[in-house]
């Protein structure tokens, strides 16, 4: 027996689908392919199965991950053309590979958004103000004894460095956010702050994970 490291990506219509259905689709399509997968022991044995990081509703990524333990001979390169012929459109299985590290090390996360708004001008005025402002407050969903509220947080310390400008007709915001076990921000919770803040509707928008980032910034895989 033993682990591997699956890298794969989630793009177009399956960033629409929960970490959940992602497991379940990844679960189908190890049975399809046929990877030899070790088994729990006891009443109810179960593959073994652990995804890095969950990704949030609506968001693309580049790295993903997700580790199994496998039995027999079968190789890296053949476990991920295997998956690769049997998986959705969506999802791709980018590296397979066996020396990896902890997700308990994953401390930040690049995310790339694009905004397109009727004024991009006076939108990247608004949301470079918020961004460089001492507080960002966003509103989350608590509980208070059996009422759900909206409760206020500041936001600004989860947030490590941006950039942001127009580009072809986009606002580009390139953003380093903390992310992993100990301290992390739901990068859909920041885009429905700032958009609350800067009181504009907007036309479109993407959010994309580009990389994991380990405490050093050096990249996790």
């Amino acid at each position: 027996m033993r682990e591997v490291r699956l890298r794969f990506s989630k793009t177009d219509r399956l960033k629409y689908i929960s970490h959940l259905d992602i497991n379940r689709a990844m679960s189908r399509a190890i049975k399809r392919a046929e990877i030899p997968l070790w088994y729990t022991e006891g009443f109810n044995p179960h593959p073994y199965m652990s995804f890095s990081l969950p990704l949030s509703l609506g968001v693309e990524s580049m790295c993903e991950s997700v580790d199994l333990r496998i039995v027999g001979d079968i190789s890296n390169d053949e476990i991920k053309k295997r998956m690769n012929s049997v998986l959705p459109d969506g999802l791709r299985i980018l590296q397979v590979y066996d020396d990896f590290r902890d997700s308990s090390e994953i401390c930040y996360s690049d995310y790339t958004y694009k905004f397109e708004f009727s004024d991009n001008e006076l939108a990247l005025s608004k949301i470079k103000s918020v961004l460089d402002s001492d507080e960002i407050t966003a509103l989350k969903k608590a509980k208070q004894g059996k009422k759900r509220i909206m409760k206020e947080t500041n936001i600004k310390p989860f947030i490590d460095k941006y950039n942001i400008s127009i580009r072809n007709d986009f606002i580009v915001l390139n953003i380093r956010l903390f992310a992993g076990p100990q301290k992390n921000l739901n990068p859909t919770l920041l885009f429905d702050t700032i958009i609350r803040l800067i009181d504009m509707d907007f036309e479109w928008r993407s959010i994309s994970r580009i990389s994991l980032l380990d405490k050093e910034y050096k990249e996790f895989i």
